[in-house]
């Protein structure tokens, strides 16, 4: 029987919801997860927005969801969500694409180039343990599959239960862990739409997949550290050539070590000896020179706690006022101390399993692929931890079945304004493109180009 026939009744409108106290939203697809949602008039005050939690027995995942500037009864639909493992997607709301950018320690600003112009955007700090978002017994998820589940759930209640999103087309995008976190997220929504179809309820209307910056296939990435550090990929060579002959010897048996260990058959143990031992050649002598790791162009701007970055600390400060939590409905009793951007206890849970190394190309993106989900890859040419050289060359090297016409398409160029924003590679779902003289975070560096690139894909135009 399926579950609209007097098992479940939708709340339908988002204007029912309070400002003031949150709404419970559950299915009985899903008895053990939960949504509590309330407006909160935040950040933009053009558009509604909400925020809440997905709770999830034990976990509690918090969100913010703003509507379309534009049209927000027939916009697509964006989920968001920063990498780490362990960082907030507060970064991305307040840094990079959300509908205001902060402003100070206690106050924010409008953003013109945010990606809720013309969608409907959550951002999600996720796993449990990150940012607002709380476990009752600090049970935190130790590898991207387990946060897989929690994050599909939270999908299909979200639209079972506000039926004007129905059908509409859903992208699932990311930065950075994202590279990993979103091709698994996806295939789970892929594969939780059979169930759903069995029970009665409406598939989402899964669209595509944005990759920006990612961490996807570590071995590629791995190595590319050569390419961005002692060639002129992005900018001239940036260490000097002993230190560069050094890392070319090492390159192959870095290779050869990884596939083995990690690809051909995963052995934990020797897998993170190879992880080890090529990090401490091809990435310390990067490190030593005080470079920015997000952005080569720039020295590293205050420490690492800041990423680098100091208009963090202002984010951080925003979101440890009492006032804020207020505002957004945050559970004091899980967020007593100051705010925290990144997690090193979901870090050391993600690398005790060794999370990052595993497989995520040829079993999750191309899976995507040959079932007709569409994969956007963006890279900002100036990053190094998760640079456009090791992004191509996995996009070149998957194996599915449009990879010969793929690698046939030389990179060309795209604008925006009559301007060289990049280059791109595209065939069939799968698309690649690189936004030159961004860094890691292409929306903050780049926020025309970033706008414009998504607004494209998402309209199914070439870029």
């Amino acid at each position: 029987m399926a579950y609209d026939e007097g098992l479940f009744t939708p709340l339908e409108d988002l204007s029912v919801l309070s400002e003031t106290e949150f709404t419970q939203l559950s299915h009985p697809a899903f008895p053990d997860h939960g949504v509590r949602i309330k407006k909160t008039p935040f950040c933009d005050h053009t558009v509604k927005s909400y925020t809440g939690y997905i709770d999830i027995e034990t976990r509690h995942l918090f969100f913010y969801f703003f509507e379309s500037r534009t049209d927000p009864d027939k916009d697509d639909v964006i989920m968001w969500t920063n990498g780490g493992p362990g960082c907030s997607s507060s970064l991305g709301l307040l840094m990079e694409l959300g509908p205001c950018r902060i402003a100070g320690p206690n106050s924010t600003k409008s953003f013109e180039h945010a990606w809720n112009s013309k969608a409907n955007v959550f951002f999600i700090d996720q796993p449990a343990g990150v940012g607002y978002s709380y476990t009752d017994y600090k049970d935190v998820p130790g590898t991207t599959e387990d946060a897989a589940k929690d994050i599909a759930a939270f999908v299909a209640i979200f639209f079972e239960h506000f039926t004007k999103f129905k059908g509409r087309a859903f992208h699932m995008a990311g930065e950075s862990y994202g590279g990993r976190y979103i091709p698994l997220f996806a295939s789970e929504v892929y594969d939780q739409n059979a169930r759903l179809i069995e029970a009665g309820i409406t598939p989402i209307n899964l669209t595509s997949a944005i990759i920006g910056n990612g961490w996807t296939d570590a071995p590629s990435m791995v190595l590319s550290y050569f390419d961005m550090q002692c060639t002129p990929a992005s900018l001239e060579p940036i260490l000097d050539i002993a230190t560069c002959v050094r890392m070319q010897r090492v390159l192959p048996r870095c290779q050869q070590w990884v596939q083995q260990a990690c690809v051909d058959t995963f052995d934990a143990i020797n897998c993170n000896a190879a992880f080890q031992f090529c990090s401490s050649e091809l990435t310390e002598p990067f490190i030593a020179t005080g470079r920015n790791p997000y952005d080569i162009s720039k020295p590293c701007e205050g420490d690492s706690g800041d990423l680098c970055y100091p208009i963090t600390k202002n984010i951080s400060a925003y979101l440890s006022n009492r006032s804020t939590h207020r505002l957004l409905g945050v559970d004091r009793s899980a967020h007593p101390s100051n705010y925290s951007l990144c997690s090193s206890t979901v870090a050391d849970a993600f690398a005790a399993t060794l999370d990052s190394t595993r497989p995520t190309t040829p079993l999750y993106v191309a899976g995507l692929l040959e079932r007709g989900v569409r994969v956007l890859v963006y890279v900002g040419t100036y990053d190094w931890i998760c640079n456009w050289v090791g992004n191509e060359r996995w996009t070149r090297e998957l194996a599915w079945s449009g990879r010969e016409e793929f690698v046939t398409k030389e990179l060309r160029v795209w604008e925006v304004d009559e301007n060289r924003a990049g280059r791109t590679r595209a065939w069939g779902p799968l698309t690649f493109a690189t936004v030159e003289g961004a860094g890691h975070m292409v929306p903050y560096d780049k926020p025309k180009e970033a706008l414009e690139l998504v607004n494209r894909w998402m309209a199914g135009q070439e870029l």
